[in-house]
């Protein structure tokens, strides 16, 4: 631990609460009068069998300029490595090349894996975003390392401390870095995570155990919970995050998002062929396969009668026809009394993800 970092453990997030109010600044969309939905995409950058990654990643620029004309308010990619079937182990990057070309969503990692960095890095390369794209830049922090353990063990250079019981005082650095400023006395006072800007990205802190929320409540700090992950453990989690929220100011809110894997379409095939790929991609994580899945694979599995008839047991997913899809999520947030959903839509076919987002935020406005 660096000279000094515990004490700012219990300080985190002493002027984040400005983080938690950002939702009541998010810039008007379109025309300027329509504001963006209280929707955000979650993409893993996937990529599909027989493509490269350089088609993933233009791919996932294609999504997010049909999310963002669909009216949605943030597009995320998320960090992991170690795998043959993503594109997304370097969602800073990512980051950077979305936003250059879109022009009103907000773009941003969910997360970066903070166990894997150093706070300073962090610090200036989202101050380095927010400067290419003022206003739009997001920073969700995880303490998982979104990754196998020796892939971990190699991007923290070997070190073998707790991370996860590091990640208090490597937010309090991180928050100090970007205008918290740290204590008086304290060897990292006299840094600048360089280039100075006048605003942070707005913050928020993961979580699919109870962990994530209690920590962001504690520290007034915005939250965001995996129901992809826990679906058993979201709406407590996030009820009781709202319920131990401390505000740092006068104005500060508690803020919240839940991910739900998500899928609209009025095609029934395709909805079977979602399930499919999910349950099959589960199944090949478990089994430690991080290859593409052939699109044969996925088919086969969704017309077994073994799976239609076992399908989402366990309410995992939320999958059917646009307005089935909006109705549940609605009532999932209300649930969870979040303030915003998060889609995850993580398919084999690109195409039939975009016109999901797109039929889901236009159901969304009709139920809503």
């Amino acid at each position: 631990m660096p000279p000094g970092g515990g004490g700012l453990a219990a300080s985190v997030g002493r002027r984040a609460a400005g983080n938690a109010t950002g939702a009541a600044r998010i810039d008007m969309i379109m025309d300027g009068n329509e504001r963006p939905l209280p929707l955000a995409v979650l993409d893993f950058v996937g990529i599909e069998f027989g493509e490269d990654a350089a088609s993933s990643v233009a791919g996932a620029v294609g999504i997010a300029q049909a999310v963002e004309a669909a009216g949605y308010r943030r597009y995320w990619v998320s960090e992991h490595h170690n795998m043959r079937s993503l594109a997304c182990s370097a969602p800073e990057i990512l980051t950077a090349h979305v936003g250059a070309h879109t022009s009103r969503i907000r773009v941003g990692a969910a997360g970066i894996m903070l166990p894997n960095h150093s706070a300073l890095k962090v610090a200036e390369t989202f101050r380095t975003l927010l400067a290419m794209y003022p206003g739009r830049i997001d920073l969700a922090l995880g303490r998982a390392p979104g990754t196998d353990p020796l892939t971990a063990h190699v991007l923290r250079r070997g070190m073998v401390a707790d991370a996860a019981a590091e990640f208090p005082a490597q937010v309090g650095e991180l928050l100090a870095f970007l205008g918290d400023g740290f204590p008086e006395g304290h060897p990292y006072a006299q840094l600048v995570a360089a280039p100075l800007v006048d605003e942070r990205p707005e913050v928020f802190v993961l979580g699919s155990s109870g962990y994530g929320p209690r920590f962001a409540a504690v520290n007034g700090m915005s939250a965001v919970f995996a129901h992809h992950m826990s679906p058993d453990l979201a709406f407590e989690a996030l009820r009781d995050y709202r319920k131990r929220f401390e505000p740092r100011t006068e104005d500060a809110e508690p803020y919240s998002a839940m991910s739900v894997l998500a899928f609209a379409s009025d095609d029934d095939e395709a909805v079977l062929d979602f399930e499919a790929a999910w349950t099959l991609t589960i199944h090949n994580i478990r089994r430690g396969i991080r290859e593409p899945i052939p699109p044969e694979k996925v088919q086969e599995l969704a017309r077994s009668q073994e799976f239609r008839s076992a399908r989402n047991e366990d309410g995992r997913m939320v999958t059917g026809k646009p307005a089935a899809v909006a109705e549940r999520l609605l009532e999932m947030r209300a649930q969870a009394q979040a303030d915003e959903i998060v889609v995850v839509t993580p398919s084999l076919d690109r195409a039939r993800r975009s016109a999901s987002y797109v039929a889901l935020a236009d159901a969304w406005r009709a139920a809503d």
